[in-house]
This record gives structure tokens, C-alpha cells and sequence, in this order.
């Protein structure tokens, strides 16, 4: 247990048994406790394999691989269909937890093993995904902001792609391409600071 992590614990609220549950058989399974993203990650050696978060109705075990687990007993879940390599697997109370803690051990370790063989998820390519025309009208005017976009991470990239596409009426694209042109110019992310 890292004490760094316990105000997690201790400020969890509506799944706070859930989540004491959770720790203690993640914990059992040898994987190194941090905080990150202001929640509990578990990983092995540097690499990140499970992750716990809440929310309102329910609360979740991430893998973050979990696209490359079997899955056998069909109980992963992929958050939104944007998400390409994690998967959860969701509780809405902490008996369903305790009855599932063999079968939550095992997908644990199988996350390791895919992290031991060095597996990785095939992700698709930003051009995969869909420029919305006001945000391409906008790239094709300034060549400033077409190098900015063009120079992110892929991950960035689709972060804005999604967000942007995500609007159904094009004055809402148009006006969340606006707000976001000077964070793409400075090379930052969505939800950078």
C-alpha cells in the first residue's frame, strides 16, 4: 500500500467499500500502487496494467490493454466506442466484487502476461478518424495551425478530432474549433493546462 494513495480512500464516498475491496485483491496480485490521474493505478514494473474510478452508478476496474485479454468470462467493457485499448469491468456493489475475486486475479494476471510479452494494441491512425469540415476549413486557411495540429501527439490529435465531430450542429463545431485554435497553436492537448 502507498500512503500516498490513501486520501483516495478515505475521501471515496459512494464506492468506498468497493473500492477497499478492490485495493486489497489488486494488491495481492504484487503490482506497485501510485496515484495518477487523481486515481488509484496499479503496474507492473513501469508499466500501467489496472486503474480504479467511479462514477455515478457505477464504479470500475480499468485494464489499461484490456482490448488484448480474452475475456472469457465476457465481462470486459469498452467505455465509448472511441476507446480503443482499455476496457473496464463495472460493480455496483461490493458482493458482487468479493464473489468475482478469483475471476479478477486471473484478468490481472493475464494483463501482466500480456505486458511481460510486450503486446501492444494496434491503434488506428489519426487519418482514420474523420476531419469535420469546420475544422478542415480552418486548417486550409491558416498553414500556422495546420503545422500546430499536424506537430501533436496522435493522441492529441484525436482527442480534438472526437471532441470537435462529437457536435451535431456545425455553428457548435465551428465554435469549439474557435476556442481550441490557440491551444492546438501552442501545442497543447484538450485538457492541457
Amino acid at each position: 500500500m502507498n500512503p500516498k494513495v490513501d486520501w483516495f480512500f478515505s475521501k471515496a464516498g459512494k464506492w468506498q467499500k468497493e473500492f477497499v475491496q478492490l485495493r486489497t485483491i489488486i494488491l495481492d496480485c504484487d503490482l506497485i500502487e501510485e496515484l495518477k490521474w487523481g486515481q488509484p493505478c496499479y503496474r507492473f514494473e513501469k508499466s500501467n496494467i489496472v486503474l480504479m474510478h467511479g462514477f455515478k452508478e457505477y464504479c470500475a476496474l480499468l485494464f489499461f490493454k484490456g482490448a488484448l485479454l480474452k475475456d472469457a468470462k465476457g465481462i470486459l467493457v469498452q467505455q465509448t466506442k472511441n476507446v480503443q485499448a482499455a476496457r473496464q469491468i463495472r460493480f455496483t456493489n461490493v458482493r458482487e466484487i468479493v464473489k468475482m475475486k478469483a475471476t479478477l486475479k486471473k484478468y490481472i494476471y493475464e494483463a501482466i502476461e500480456v505486458e511481460e510479452a510486450g503486446l501492444k494494441v494496434i491503434l488506428k491512425k489519426t487519418m482514420a478518424f474523420a476531419i469535420p469540415e469546420e475544422f478542415q476549413n480552418k486548417l486550409d486557411k491558416s498553414p500556422a495551425l495546420k503545422t500546430a495540429f499536424e506537430g501533436l501527439t496522435p493522441g492529441r490529435q484525436r482527442g480534438y478530432l472526437l471532441y470537435f465531430s462529437t457536435a451535431k450542429q456545425s455553428k457548435t463545431r465551428e465554435a469549439r474549433v474557435e476556442k481550441y485554435t490557440k491551444q492546438i497553436l501552442k501545442g497543447k492537448g484538450l485538457e492541457d493546462e
